[in-house]
């Protein structure tokens, strides 16, 4: 049987994966900076994008989303294990990206986050996160 502690750090750290899909889909880049720790490592090297510590990534991701028209990110089967101040998770997001709207591009990505988490000062924060690929198609 799960704490009330473990079900609130639990809810926390889903609540980060949340704040960062709607920081990324919004465009609120600065957003990220209650998401992650200032060292966390990102890499993003799977779907075509960089690796490397957040402050890197966030420019990067400041400089690359905005090509795109459209995009989303849709979570699921989020699997987060607690031990003590640090937190391992994986969850498959869908990620729909329009490439071309002119063409009426779409490409389709299926992919695993791959995650740890620390509790801070401010509460949990991201420092790592790995994806994996499942799938892209471009239609």
């Amino acid at each position: 049987m799960l704490s009330l502690e473990e079900i609130s750090d639990r809810l926390e750290i889903q609540q980060l994966m949340i704040d960062y899909s709607n920081a990324i889909d919004q465009k609120q880049f600065d957003d990220l900076d209650r998401v992650f720790t200032p060292d966390a490592y990102i890499d993003y090297r799977v779907t075509g994008g960089i690796d490397g510590r957040f402050p890197e990534v966030k420019a990067w991701l400041k400089e690359v989303l905005p090509n795109f028209p459209a995009y989303y990110h849709m979570l699921g089967n989020v699997d987060v294990r607690i031990t003590g101040d640090t937190a391992a998770s994986r969850t498959i997001c869908f990620n729909p990206m329009v490439f071309n709207a002119e063409e009426k591009q779409i490409l389709f990505v299926g992919i695993w986050y791959v995650d740890e988490f620390i509790r801070t000062a401010e509460g949990w924060r991201m420092n790592k996160r790995v994806e994996e690929k499942c799938f892209d198609k471009l239609l």
